[in-house]
């Protein structure tokens, strides 16, 4: 073998390690927030908002607080450094990414799952196809 293709092969083989690292290391598990607070890492916990509580949104800091429960129940202030998210409180689910400190899940992203104004609406129709060749008038 030429001196190149060695070179580029410890390159790649390099290439490949790194990135399998840092494929690893950002994974990110769903928990709830008793396992999130005994880990002490950096979790994601699906849940729904506590609109009996209310939000908060601190302009000054930049600051959004909520309160949230999660498949068990089990309720957390969430605090997150950043804006409210659009149409959070008729979100029927959040999750939220971050880590328990304090007592207190600090977060880094949240996330919304969007309600379905069309859903059971009958406005919206699929269309009903049984095999992908079927679809556009491809047969």
């Amino acid at each position: 073998m030429k001196t190149k293709h060695i070179v580029a092969l410890i390159v790649a083989v390099a290439f490949m390690a790194l990135a399998g690292y840092y494929l690893v290391g950002n994974k990110v598990d769903y928990s709830l927030f008793a396992n999130a607070q005994a880990s002490g890492g950096k979790v994601q916990v699906a849940g729904t908002y506590d609109a009996a509580k209310g939000s908060h949104y601190d302009v000054a800091s930049n600051t959004f607080s909520f309160y949230m429960k999660d498949s068990t129940g089990a309720e957390m202030p969430v605090k997150y450094n950043g804006v409210r998210p659009n149409n959070f409180e008729i979100a029927p689910s959040v999750v939220c990414v971050g880590k328990v400190e304090n007592g207190v899940f600090e977060a880094s992203e949240i996330l919304t799952k969007c309600p379905s104004r069309y859903e059971n609406s009958g406005k919206m129709t699929m269309p009903q196809t049984t095999a992908p060749s079927q679809q556009n008038g491809q047969s």
